[in-house]
């Protein structure tokens, strides 16, 4: 792995093109403390994901940015070569976990059919039921609608729990969802966190 330029065979972003696509279809072992609090569910990991084993490592990704920003987590983490151990505590003792809901990598998640989605909806269900959190929150709204079968479902607070968990849905952070600023994810994502008691009425 090293830095370089796009190009045909060239590194990208620290990875050449071959290297990345030798990660698809891998999957990311869950973040998950032993009493999770809350459990943000991606949707599938990105090929930078599961060459790092780090979740939401994709470099522009605003997943990291927008918890530090909603005071979710106290700082950013370093993930780009792999979440540290500081930086799993930093998640685990505040009782924050992150999973997916299909765990097989591709390079979009659009690659994903309704019937993987389906399929990791049910096992999902399954999961949450035995981590006992007390907040789950999707990570896209398009796949939870498609995974559990809600075609018109909006972002926010669902009505049907997961698993026993109260359930949320939250935009997807990825840059392919260019017009959700930090700050908007900040807020959306502060919603399930608050309800958690991860932070408190206003925010931080």
């Amino acid at each position: 792995m090293a830095d370089g330029a796009d190009g045909q065979g060239r590194r990208v972003m620290g990875f050449t093109r071959a290297e990345l696509e030798s990660f698809r279809g891998r999957s990311v072992p869950d973040l998950m403390p032993e009493h999770p609090r809350l459990v943000f569910v991606g949707i599938n990991p990105g090929l930078w994901t599961a060459a790092t084993g780090a979740h939401f490592a994709r470099p522009g990704n605003r997943f990291y940015p927008a918890l530090a920003e909603a005071g979710i987590i106290p700082r950013l983490p370093d993930v780009a070569n792999g979440m540290t151990e500081a930086d799993r505590r930093m998640f685990l003792d505040a009782g924050i976990g992150i999973s997916n809901l299909v765990h097989r990598a591709t390079a979009r998640a659009d690659e994903l059919d309704r019937v993987e989605l389906r399929e990791g909806a049910e096992r999902l269900a399954h999961d949450v039921a035995g981590w006992h959190p007390r907040v789950v929150a999707i990570v896209g709204l398009t796949a939870y609608r498609q995974g559990f079968d809600r075609p018109k479902a909006v972002a926010g607070r669902q009505e049907s729990p997961l698993g026993g968990a109260e359930l949320w849905v939250v935009p997807n952070p990825s840059g392919l969802n260019a017009h959700a600023t930090v700050a908007d994810l900040a807020r959306a994502y502060a919603g399930p966190a608050r309800a958690a008691g991860i932070v408190g009425p206003e925010g931080r």
